[in-house]
């Protein structure tokens, strides 16, 4: 029986990708989204992987969906935390509206994503968690106070729940992307991408999705027991911790 994935932010970007990845290496996938049922439909009519909607900032819509799951694909073994929003704005002027809903989704999700599924790992002694970070929770970024803080948070998260975990078969590690060649990401002025942002990194280029899917894969796997509590950076050298 193949190992149950759930990928939130799962149908479209760097989530699509996992997803579509995961599936390709035989996982049973639910990909998660929180709003766009067009986007969604059009992925399952291309991926024919299951979606669900729900609010991955709020716990009892999280428990509520992983039920779902399980009761759909079987128990969760995998779960890839890849949801995140941003409200950028210089902190003097950052609102708390601004800054509550970025550590709700990006970082609150963490506890109501896995809190739900962590005690069935444990009875199973398997489980994998990988959470995606941000090369800006790493260094910090100007106009992103409330996004570095809950991708930074995200690094002591792994850290915690991997020690307490590791005897049990459960392993907990982050990716940290820099500049990933997304349709957000590309919607960037050209010349802003060309003149300020390319010039930071190293290689020279942007990264693809399936770069970071291709690193989740790689921390998934059965064969990957003995990594936990890391960090793995994929930024094409933009920064080096």
């Amino acid at each position: 029986m193949s190992r149950v994935a759930v990928v939130t932010g799962g149908t479209r970007g760097i989530g699509a990708a996992i997803s579509k990845a995961l599936k390709a290496a035989g996982y049973a996938v639910a990909a998660n989204y929180a709003g766009n049922d067009e986007a969604a439909n059009g992925f399952t009519a291309e991926t024919g992987i299951r979606v669900y909607k729900w609010d991955v900032s709020s716990y009892e819509a999280c428990a509520a969906g992983l039920a779902q799951v399980e009761k759909d694909l079987g128990p969760v073994d995998i779960v890839v935390n890849n949801a995140g929003i941003t409200r950028d704005g210089f902190f003097h002027k950052m609102s708390a509206n601004q800054w509550n809903a970025v550590i709700n989704t990006n970082l609150n999700s963490l506890f109501n994503m896995c809190r739900p599924v962590i005690e069935g790992m444990r009875n199973r002694n398997f489980g994998r968690i990988v959470c995606i970070s941000s090369i800006n929770g790493q260094k910090g970024q100007v106009g992103q106070a409330n996004y570095s803080a809950a991708k930074a948070g995200e690094f002591g998260f792994v850290k915690a729940v991997a020690q307490e975990n590791a005897s049990k078969g459960i392993t907990v590690n982050a990716i940290a992307p820099g500049y990933i060649g997304t349709e957000m990401v590309r919607a960037i002025d050209p010349v802003v991408l060309e003149k300020r942002i390319l010039p930071l990194i190293p290689t020279g280029r942007l990264g693809e999705p399936e770069e970071i899917a291709r690193c989740v894969l790689f921390l998934v796997a059965d064969e990957a027991g003995f990594i936990t509590g890391s960090t793995l950076s994929a930024n094409g050298g933009q920064y080096m911790a």
